[in-house]
């Protein structure tokens, strides 16, 4: 089978990951699909560890790459604090190119109280365009812990801010021309550029709110695969099914717009600045509430239940099974 470009599919995933032998008592989680970042016990504090890469984008890659990576280490509860970074430049590559990702990468995580302690550098033959990656590092106590398997039977998954965020942010920066072929207004184009920022791809803020507020079973940053595969990933690493509501999912003006013009489905673009929280029905409304307070949108937009463990779709009182995205719409767009 030939593996076409984005996430690996979610059963060739889980069959390599079978294979790693956890032989070190002090790794409390370790590769798993669905969880977000690894686990480490070092007596007082925990170790969180994560890496992740950015592709998909061409301009500020470097800001790109602290914001996904501490997405990752806020959904387990922990504080990010050490960065190494990695960036293979394709050739031709000037100084002033290089020089404004690493200004992007050194202000963004200077503004994340973020302390960059290492990586590598090089011109790569063979690539046509820079790839960032970065190991981002954090600590949390050990009574913190936040992992997706967490859900629990009867909770409420809320979804904040809504779906495709960063996918029609990166669609509008990178494929203008193209939209504007579709017949896209450039006003719209814009404002989707903006959504980069406002309301953002960061969900450092929401995790924290919901941290402080509530008890929080579960959190998921939904990101290559967008809410689709979040939902399928969060029902895998728990074992429960899960089901949800298609007219409570926010999905914004600009990315409904954007994907429409180019055939794409916006519950399987990637997602990043979305959050997934799951919380017993008892508290969700006051999570709701204090999300409000920070200007945060938020709405349940469905449950998690043992009865079985599928993730479910209801449309126009029609019960279907979620979409499964082999890849992110965005690869796919791209490689069409």
């Amino acid at each position: 089978m030939k593996i076409k470009s984005g996430k690996l599919p979610a059963p060739l995933l889980k069959k390599l990951l079978s294979k790693i032998k956890q032989k070190d008592q002090r790794v409390l989680l370790g590769p798993k699909l669905g969880e977000d970042a690894a686990l480490i016990d070092f007596g007082n504090t925990i170790l969180a560890a994560k890496t992740d890469p950015i592709t998909f984008a061409t301009d500020l890659i470097g800001w790109y790459l602290v914001q996904v990576n501490i997405n990752d280490l806020a959904v387990v509860g922990a504080t990010p604090k050490w960065m190494l970074a990695t960036l293979l430049l394709p050739e031709g590559t000037n100084e002033s190119q290089v020089t404004n990702i690493f200004n992007d990468l050194i202000d963004a995580a200077e503004k994340q109280g973020v302390t960059l302690i290492g990586g590598h550098t090089e011109v790569t033959p063979g690539i046509t365009k820079s790839i960032a990656v970065g190991t981002l590092l954090g600590e949390l106590d050990p009574k913190d812990i936040i992992m997706t398997a967490g859900i629990k039977d009867g909770d409420n998954i809320i979804l904040t801010k809504g779906v495709a965020i960063e996918g029609t942010s990166l669609l509008c920066r990178e494929s203008e021309n193209a939209l504007l072929n579709a017949g896209v207004h450039k006003d719209i184009i814009d404002s989707g550029k903006a959504m980069l920022f406002e309301p953002g791809i960061s969900v450092r803020l929401d995790a924290e709110i919901a941290r402080k507020t509530v008890t929080v079973n579960a959190m998921h940053d939904p990101t290559e695969g967008g809410l689709a595969t979040a939902l399928h990933e969060m029902a895998s690493a728990s074992g429960l099914g899960i089901t949800v509501k298609s007219s409570e999912i926010s999905i914004f003006k600009e990315s409904k717009i954007v994907c429409d013009a180019l055939g794409l489905n916006p519950l399987g673009l990637i997602s990043s600045g979305a959050l997934l929280v799951t919380v017993s029905p008892d508290e969700s409304q006051k999570l709701i509430t204090a999300f409000k307070k920070h200007d945060i949108m938020a709405k349940i937009i469905g449950t998690a239940t043992k009865e079985h463990e599928e993730v479910r779709i209801i449309k126009n009182n029609v019960i279907n099974k979620i979409e499964v995205f082999e890849r992110d719409e965005l690869a796919r767009y791209y490689d069409d």
